[in-house]
């Protein structure tokens, strides 16, 4: 038989706290089971369901993301085509991201390589003037 969880054993078995079950049923990523006596009482699928959500994240998909894969698991209709998309779509976005943060890395490089004095005043700072003088292209 299924073990039935409160909100406290579930935050425990799932490894979170118990405002982040609360903060994903606000959102409507979990549903909120209704109470049986004076406590809510959640099955150990929501166990499960808790640790696709942060894995998920740690694989850079965003809350809401995360909510349609697993509405997507939940569903029978859904194919591995529709979660491959969303994974290609993913891995798109990341790797623009890192375009962005190679050119934001090379730009701090060469903001770094202005500093010729580092005992010179604060004032006088050639890496403080570069933010609020704009770069002529």
């Amino acid at each position: 038989m299924d073990e039935i969880l409160t909100i406290g054993k579930l935050a425990e078995a799932a490894e979170v706290n118990v405002e982040t079950i609360r903060f994903y049923e606000r959102k409507g990523i979990l549903k909120q089971p209704k109470k049986i006596g004076s406590f809510r009482q959640y099955s150990n699928d929501y166990v499960t369901r808790i640790r696709f959500i942060k894995r998920s994240q740690e694989l850079g998909f965003t809350l809401n993301e995360a909510k349609e894969l697993l509405d997507l698991k939940i569903k029978n209709q859904a194919k591995c085509s529709d979660v491959l998309s969303k994974t290609q779509e993913k891995i798109s976005v990341i790797n623009q991201k890192i375009t962005d943060l190679k050119k934001m890395k090379k730009s701090l490089e060469s903001l770094a390589n202005c500093c010729v004095d580092e005992n010179q005043p604060l004032s006088d700072c050639p890496i403080l003037d570069c933010f609020v003088t704009k770069k002529e292209k």
